[in-house]
């Protein structure tokens, strides 16, 4: 059974295995309860990264349901 990542609440950017706090918002809440999931490779040039705010190229979740 694979594991499911962490997302982060504030960026929604997808964590890294074993990894459990964003090194970006060390204080956001992180919920591997998340849904969708988009790679950004050039943030500058994506619509999709423009739409959600995201400056940096990586993987993220679409929705972060954090409690």
């Amino acid at each position: 059974m694979a594991k499911i990542p962490f997302a982060c609440g504030e960026c929604h950017r997808i964590l890294e295995d074993g990894v459990d706090q964003c090194p970006h918002h060390p204080a956001a809440k992180v919920s591997a309860d998340h849904q969708g999931y988009v790679l950004i490779l050039n943030p500058n040039r994506s619509e999709i990264a423009k739409r959600l705010n995201i400056a940096e190229p990586g993987k993220y979740a679409l929705k972060v349901n954090v409690r």
